[in-house]
């Protein structure tokens, strides 16, 4: 599947809803974040990520968030393959961050165990 498809966002949140370690770290953690990746082949892509009341959802479009994100495709492939490390991505300016940042930082037990996830998906993941 073709990073940033609606197949691969599919795939993401089924995995996210079904990692008994996403749910069990989605306990007790709310936050509501959405991601914009700019010149994709798809054009804009806008996706979102919620963690509310001990269940992590995932899926295409804006939500009202507390963190937005945007950063461009070529940015967003490299975090993504693990070619950019994203806590420089943010230092470098290269990842755009708006929003209550406390909130990010309160969730990282939450946000650690998403790393599974795209781990996972990133194996099924085409990026030409």
């Amino acid at each position: 599947m073709r990073y940033l498809s609606d197949e691969w966002i599919s795939a993401v949140a089924y995995e996210i809803e079904t990692d008994p370690a996403v749910t069990a770290a989605a306990a007790g953690h709310t936050v509501a974040i959405t991601q914009v990746v700019t010149d994709t082949p798809f054009g804009d892509v806008t996706y979102h990520l919620v963690c509310a009341t001990g269940r992590a959802r995932f899926g295409a479009g804006t939500i009202p968030s507390d963190v937005t994100f945007r950063q461009t495709y070529d940015t967003a492939v490299a975090i993504a393959r693990g070619e950019l490390n994203a806590a420089e991505s943010f230092i470098t300016g290269k990842v755009q961050f708006a929003g209550n940042h406390e909130k990010v930082i309160a969730a990282q037990e939450f946000f650690a165990a998403l790393d599974a996830v795209f781990v996972r998906v990133r194996t099924r993941t085409t990026f030409d």
